[in-house]
């Protein structure tokens, strides 16, 4: 009788289930890795074609630089004249929603599944993330599952964001707490064109 990971029995069943989802994963792992070489290629308009061939939702005068990792793309969308910064991380395992006219910079990275460290199998959990229009998030802030990023606030540089922040609300540390407000509390700016060959 084959045996799981942890020792336990399989069935018949079990087994059948567990190969699929293998080759499941063998499927994702190619997907992933032909939009990590997409990262590569310095032109963002065949980016943006194929990560949407690949299920993710981009708007209008959104853009990717160069360098982003994914996982699951047909759970992220991103609004329209949004502009995502390079090397990002964004995982897909739930919904990961991005608004309209959201900055996020360089290196950050967004997480919706993490790992149960009271579970006897360390298995992952999932929630889904969101993160509101007119949101600026700093370079290498890293966000985490199940966090909800209200209208117009920002994260500051390298903040850890475990709770959610509300609008117009500035956060910023490990883990992230309130440390100012912003003023305008009515934006309506455009970010404007993404840079070339980025």
């Amino acid at each position: 009788m084959l045996k799981d990971k942890n020792g336990n029995s399989l069935s018949g069943s079990q087994i059948i289930q567990k190969g699929l989802h293998r080759l499941a994963s063998i499927w994702l792992d190619l997907v992933l890795y032909k939009l990590y070489l997409t990262g590569l290629v310095p032109s963002h308009v065949y980016r943006q074609f194929i990560y949407r061939v690949a299920g993710m939702r981009l708007g209008r005068g959104s853009t990717i630089h160069m360098w982003a990792r994914f996982y699951q793309p047909r759970n992220i969308q991103i609004g329209e004249d949004t502009i995502v910064g390079d090397h990002v991380f964004f995982d897909g395992r739930d919904k990961l929603i991005i608004g309209n006219h959201t900055d996020i910079a360089s290196e950050v990275m967004v997480y919706n599944s993490e790992h149960d460290l009271s579970a006897e199998d360390f298995a992952a959990t999932v929630a889904p993330v969101e993160i509101g229009d007119y949101v600026f998030i700093g370079p290498r802030a890293i966000i985490m599952p199940g966090v909800k990023i209200g209208r117009g606030a920002v994260v500051a540089a390298a903040a850890v964001v475990t709770k959610d922040v509300p609008e117009f609300v500035i956060v910023g540390g490990v883990p992230a707490k309130v440390i100012g407000e912003r003023t305008n509390k009515d934006p309506h700016y455009r970010l404007g064109r993404a840079r070339l060959f980025q």
